[in-house]
């Protein structure tokens, strides 16, 4: 049985502003929002309201996270639904999206039913699984329900596992029949097989890591985002870029359309906000990403595309493994890196520094995912939504280290950073289930369902 919840004495920040006010929580929804002049409901006493001072904290609805990889089924000794999304709660995600390249490869109805399964019984945030796209799944894909699946993921790029499309038939006819959104990793697999080839003539097989941006290069990622975009528009298809990595690409979107009306959206993922090519000296292998890194032009004209609305969503591809699997020799060292508990707090320390308001985070974090993906009642403080909020302390710090990191690999980019600001309470459907460092696991996450 849910608990009711009345929160007081909160800083509200929903729909491009920020107000005092009150909200209550019945039966998982969020039944009322009070501004602060306005008459307050105490509630009937009979529903036992548990009252929460948020005492000034700032109260955001629940971010949700389009792109995560949370290893399960077949890679669990790296990291897990249960344990990723304990991490994601923690970090104020209430619904994630999670990707395919699984083991096994998740290529069919059956084993994607079969992740929903698990996320069903283990995970303590709300959860949807893209299928994934091969060279012959074509048949499967197009049975994908575009009312409780979030989309199909293409690698236009081989960055994981044996996933890459190349074969122009199956992308046009992908592009050309697809009923719902079209996920797109865009690298041109040709260009970084020939860049490789050239490093590797250089420096054999100990490529220096700072080569990662050169190899997997802005030339890579335009052509390919480039090749997405015009198949998209091509066949109207509904297409959604990940990870944007160059500024070169922000060439490629409009920001003049409402992202209401937009058919083709992107997003970038927080290290491509805080990292450049200049941190490969400090953290090395830790930092390698694909697609990879880049410069610091890159990195501002990545900020600067989310201010001015070229890019709609800020994401993770939260992606974690080992220390054993990321501290190696260039061609043996993973790709990808675990995030999903700091990238609030990442995106707030950029609040402090003055480079972007509590309203743009909120818009890009849990707004512009509900709008992209159209999903049903979250990412907006409005009643009769689901109650997926997330309370936040601007005013008390918290430095990562090994004691507090909840993801299951262990370790972070962020450690020994102090953030800004804390996550003091998230609820998913009503449910409190992180309070301060306690959680709550009796009520797990549901499947989020989609306006298609």
């Amino acid at each position: 049985m849910r608990n009711n919840f009345h929160i007081i004495n909160a800083q509200i920040v929903n729909e491009g502003e920020t107000f005092q006010g009150e909200l209550i929580i019945e039966n998982g929804l969020i039944s009322k929002i009070i501004r602060k002049n306005e008459n307050t409901c105490g509630g009937d006493e009979n529903k036992n309201f548990t009252i929460i001072d948020a005492n000034g904290k700032f109260l955001i609805p629940g971010v949700i996270d389009d792109h995560v990889h949370f290893r399960e089924p077949g890679l669990t000794h790296k990291a897990d639904i249960y344990s990723e999304s304990k991490a994601a709660v923690a970090g104020g995600i209430t619904s994630f999206m999670e990707m395919p390249n699984t083991i096994p490869k998740v290529l069919t109805q059956e084993l994607l039913e079969d992740k929903y399964k698990i996320a069903a019984e283990r995970s303590l945030a709300n959860f949807s699984f893209y299928i994934g796209a091969s060279n012959d799944n074509i048949n499967e894909v197009l049975k994908t329900n575009p009312e409780n699946v979030c989309g199909i993921k293409v690698f236009m790029g081989a960055s994981t596992g044996n996933m890459l499309v190349n074969d122009t038939d199956v992308l046009n006819e992908i592009f050309s029949k697809s009923k719902l959104l079209v996920a797109v990793h865009c690298e041109d697999e040709e260009i970084i097989q020939k860049n490789i080839k050239f490093y590797k003539d250089k420096f054999g097989e100990n490529i220096p890591v700072e080569k990662h941006p050169l190899i997997r290069s802005e030339e890579a990622c335009y052509q390919s985002t480039a090749l997405a975009v015009g198949l998209a528009k091509k066949y109207n298809t509904r297409l959604h870029i990940l990870h944007l990595s160059t500024a070169k690409e922000l060439e490629l979107f409009d920001k003049t359309i409402p992202l209401e009306k937009k058919k083709i959206t992107s997003e970038v993922c927080v290290h491509h906000l805080w990292f450049n090519d200049g941190d490969y000296d400090k953290f090395g292998t830790k930092i390698k990403w694909n697609p990879a890194i880049k410069t610091k032009n890159d990195q501002e004209g990545l900020f600067e595309g989310i201010l001015n609305n070229k890019i709609d969503i800020i994401a993770t591809d939260h992606a974690p493994h080992t220390l054993d699997e990321k501290l190696n020799t260039y061609f043996k060292a993973l790709s990808g890196g675990p995030l999903i508990q700091h990238s609030l707090l990442a995106m707030l320390d950029f609040y402090h520094e003055g480079k972007i308001s509590l309203e743009k985070i909120v818009e890009k974090m849990c707004h512009a995912p509900a709008i992209s993906f159209q999903i049903k009642k979250r990412g907006y403080i409005r009643e009769g939504y689901w109650a997926d909020l997330t309370l936040v302390d601007l005013n008390a710090s918290q430095k990562v280290n090994k004691t507090n990191i909840l993801y299951k690999c262990g370790w972070s980019p962020f450690e020994g950073h102090t953030f800004k600001s804390k996550i003091s309470h998230t609820f998913v459907n009503g449910n409190l289930v992180y309070d301060n460092g306690e959680f709550d696991e009796t009520v797990k996450g549901q499947r989020i369902l989609f306006d298609r």
